[in-house]
């Protein structure tokens, strides 16, 4: 919760979900998902409405845009005590909550405006709750537990799509596989799951198609085929990226599950059926987005769930003295803590010793970056003390667990939680200062006022939500804005890397201002 607010939204995921979502607000409509007052076919609404509800209450802001997630993150490490406590019993609920909230990643979405976190809530949930029907011991609440499972993947398709129910089918199937498809599940029972999964999964869709938007729900299925079979050109990776963000991302859980591979013996047979699941979703989804042509971070964030679990089976059966962590383990978290602590160290001092960076010439550096590296950030000097608060305190921790004495892994997740939370109040302002934030300032200040404003060369929502477009405003599209004399001042945003080749094919353009990478020009009223 502190400090929610307290950065601009980046450019583009954040931004562009808050416009959607103030763009409802302002147009009354909120059937449509709606980006620059035109249908946006690639996602469904329910994140949308969640930012809806949040903005009514705390305004169009930062703050109001991220709160869902805050109460999401909330509903999650609940959810994770439930299971737990119903799995292993307190200590493991508790355990679970830690392996989870002391990961890196999933800290960070949790304080982000991004659709994934209540995505993958859901998801989870809908799997869980399958789990937990085809439980032999809870035979008296099957009904219950099957409904609350379609009930969750059809508000995950409401969210995201119906990659929701791919995710679970294949991890369904999968399972069915290793159980020779034999498995206690009664026909009403499977039609009653699909029944609620159809109508609360596909009622949106439904509208849309009966209110005569057919051309969007085709469209919003060729995105996600896009998305499955495309490359994006800004998104690329190797087929190995995702275990390493989850490797490095979700630290310290992902090196301590590595040794919950092992053939060690369940209690009951719901511990052995819900630590198969667990097994069996992990890999789905590293393997599906594996497959995925287009690599985003955030794409493998549903197998947090999975990981941290059998991260704190692990913790469980190390406490009892019934695993041990192998030494490799103990070299491999000093490393990637010594990774994350280099970062926190590095990074404030090269962004302040910009000069030898930029005279590096590293390929990374274009001149938008060796601009936005000249911006004035204040440093106070002391950021590195971050980054050895935790390679000092993962030391400490190391060697407590060394000595086999159980406080060294709660300090080791104490140690990562409060380096993720100083490291995002530091860093995330001054990261944001230095990409964005001179641009947000231009749309801010231009806000209210009779003019059309827009970015050449590179894709952006934030001057929709910062310049607080209205509806009606005009055709501002860069063909009429160039092309037709207009009947106000129209600016753009340029990145200094492209200024020259804009400047060259639209002489009309002057320059009014040049700062940190950016190139502010405006196109005035009534000439062509």
């Amino acid at each position: 919760m502190p400090f929610l607010g307290s950065v601009n939204l980046f450019d583009s995921d954040e931004v562009n979900y808050a416009e959607s979502a103030r763009e409802m607000i302002v147009t009354g409509d909120y059937r449509t998902v709606q980006i620059d007052f035109e249908p946006f076919p690639e996602k469904p609404p329910l994140f949308f409405w969640l930012q809806v509800i949040s903005m009514k209450i705390f305004g169009i802001n930062e703050f109001a845009a991220r709160f869902p997630n805050v109460i999401c993150g909330i509903i999650s490490l609940l959810l994770l005590y439930f299971l737990g406590k119903q799995l292993y019993g307190h200590r493991f609920g508790l355990l679970w909550i830690l392996s989870y909230g002391a990961a890196i990643l999933p800290f960070f979405y949790f304080k982000s405006g991004m659709i994934d976190p209540w995505f993958n809530l859901f998801i989870f949930s809908g799997i869980a709750w399958f789990v937990l029907y085809l439980d032999p011991d809870r035979e008296k609440a099957r009904i219950r537990n099957v409904t609350l499972s379609a009930l969750f993947l059809g508000l995950a398709i409401l969210t995201k799509g119906p990659v929701a129910l791919l995710i679970f089918l294949i991890t369904f199937l999968v399972f069915l596989f290793m159980k020779r498809f034999r498995i206690k599940a009664k026909l009403l029972h499977m039609v009653l799951f699909f029944l609620i999964l159809l109508v609360i999964g596909g009622s949106w869709f439904l509208g849309q198609v009966l209110n005569g938007n057919g051309e969007l729900l085709k469209d919003f299925v060729d995105y996600q085929l896009g998305l499955l079979f495309s490359e994006s050109n800004f998104h690329r990776g190797f087929f190995g990226y995702h275990i390493v963000v989850i490797l490095l991302g979700v630290f310290p859980a992902s090196v301590i599950a590595l040794k919950s591979f092992t053939k060690k013996s369940e209690n009951t047979e719901f511990q052995k059926l819900f630590r198969q699941w667990m097994y069996i979703l992990f890999w789905v989804v590293i393997v599906i987005f594996s497959i995925v042509k287009t690599k985003l971070l955030h794409y493998s964030s549903l197998a947090y769930f999975p990981l941290t679990f059998l991260a704190a089976w692990v913790w469980e059966k190390w406490i009892d003295r019934k695993l041990e962590l192998g030494t490799w383990q103990v070299i491999l978290i000093f490393l990637i803590a010594l990774f994350h602590a280099s970062l926190a160290i590095l990074l404030p001092l090269l962004t302040e010793h910009h000069d030898w960076l930029i005279a590096r010439n590293f390929t990374v550096i274009n001149d938008f970056t060796r601009a936005a590296l000249h911006r004035d950030v204040h440093w106070s000097g002391y950021e590195w003390l971050i980054g050895l608060f935790l390679i000092l305190g993962v030391i400490i921790a190391l060697v407590q667990i060394l000595r086999r004495d159980t406080r060294g892994m709660l300090i080791l997740h104490l140690v990562v939680l409060l380096f993720v939370t100083a490291s995002m109040y530091t860093f995330t302002g001054r990261i944001e200062e230095y990409t964005q934030r001179s641009a947000i300032k231009f749309y801010e200040g231009l806000k209210g006022q009779e003019v059309y404003v827009n970015t050449l060369g590179f894709k952006s929502y934030a001057h929709l939500f910062y310049f607080d477009k209205q509806p009606g405003a005009g055709d501002d599209s860069i063909e009429h804005l160039m092309t037709s004399e207009l009947d106000r001042d129209a600016y753009f945003v340029i990145k200094v890397n492209k200024r020259d080749r804009f400047i060259e094919s639209y002489p009309q353009l002057e320059i009014i201002n040049e700062k940190d990478g950016y190139v502010f020009a405006v196109k005035r009223a009534g000439t062509r």
